[in-house]
């Protein structure tokens, strides 16, 4: 992916010679100014992307994906390539602005959360990864599978993940890629339980991505992103295009879907969303893939668009390498950096102010 927006070199002039003795190759670009009006309630008038790293690897492919906030206040984040490469789980420190590698072998880790211990979560997908949820130890660097299976048969490729204040692990099951044999038929949300058991949550959607939780725990919200997808078997026809949607799901005291689902955005045939977050006003903040406007949605619980912070360039086409600025997740900090949304674009990690704070439902009241 080649980033070809114009240059900005105050991004470089902000470099610490710490981070300049890291020799990441800093590509400044793929800025960004608030969405008009100037005085939206999200984005601050002329709050910009930082760039704060680009894979320095030699990944055959793929991008950076699902940052995560640890209780250091530092931030987590995939690099998730295609085909052989394990792909990796990165660390930056915003005290420092450095990046170092937490590991080179993540079993294809995509969406991350960190639990109400401290533990780090990952999604690890198809692909040759080990298609799990697994926790990881921040100081050891170990991991275990917490569950790679619902009713005896292996998930499908876990995508994203978030934990509620009863720490249990809500997390989407889609499959975008890989040629494992599939063994479950569907494509849904599930929690695993304090006790480890798997629960389904919902099958009420085509292809589960993004989701999270509304701060009062009571509404689930879920991005569908049904782009084609994966054959349940090779001799199956080739799935078609489907919904490009965000949905809100009432859930009970238990954290279970007890009413109908509501559709708060449909973005028809263009693509839709990826990765999402919450902030403490219920405000949802959406990483949007589309080619013809991508960028960072922000809407409130009914699905009115509150801001929009373009990402990178409109009308684009062409083979996935050629895509600029398309952005996958995004993470707000907490304690005094509450209020900074880092956002996982192309290969590479950057932040910006806002003018709320964020929520973490499995922080909540503890913050």
């Amino acid at each position: 992916m080649r980033l070809q927006t114009p240059p900005l070199p105050r991004h470089q002039d902000r470099l610490t010679p710490a981070l300049l003795s890291l020799g990441l190759t800093i590509v400044t670009g793929l800025a960004a100014t608030a969405a008009e009006p100037a005085e939206n309630p999200i984005f601050p008038k002329g709050a910009e992307l930082e760039l704060l790293h680009t894979r320095q690897v030699k990944l055959n492919s793929g991008l950076n994906e699902g940052p995560a906030v640890a209780p250091d206040g530092s931030i987590y984040f995939t690099d998730m390539p295609f085909g052989k490469d394990n792909g990796m789980i990165l660390r930056f420190d915003p005290r420092t602005r450095k990046t170092t590698v937490f590991t080179d072998n993540s079993g294809k880790s995509n969406g991350l959360t960190f639990d109400e211990n401290g533990n780090l979560l990952s999604c690890d997908g198809a692909d040759g990864g080990s298609r799990s949820i697994r926790r990881w130890n921040l100081k050891t660097g170990q991991s275990e599978v917490v569950a790679d299976r619902y009713q005896g048969k292996r998930f499908n490729s876990p995508n994203d993940v978030c934990v509620d204040l009863k720490g249990r692990i809500y997390f989407t099951d889609p499959r975008y890629g890989g040629t494992e044999p599939r063994e479950l038929p569907i494509e849904a949300v599930y929690r695993i339980e304090k006790d480890g058991n798997v629960i389904e949550i919902t099958r009420e959607v085509e292809k589960p991505n993004g989701l999270a939780l509304s701060p009062d725990q009571r509404t689930l919200y879920l991005i569908d992103h049904n782009n084609g997808g994966n054959r349940l078997s090779p001799t199956d026809p080739e799935p078609k295009r489907g919904a490009m949607k965000i949905y809100a799901f009432p859930l009970d005291q238990q954290g279970r879907v007890n009413g109908a689902r509501k559709t708060l955005v449909d973005f028809g045939k263009e693509s839709g969303g990826d990765g999402m977050r919450v902030d403490t006003q219920g405000n949802i903040y959406v990483a949007v893939r589309s080619l013809a406007r991508p960028g960072l949605l922000v809407i409130d619980p009914t699905g009115k668009e509150l801001a929009f912070l373009p990402t990178g360039p409109t009308k684009q086409s062409g083979l996935f390498e050629d895509w600029k600025g398309i952005p996958s997740n995004m993470e707000f900090g907490i304690g005094d950096d509450s209020n900074r949304l880092y956002v996982t674009i192309d290969k590479s990690l950057y932040r910006i102010r806002v003018k709320t704070h964020g929520f973490h439902p499995q922080l909540a009241g503890k913050q």
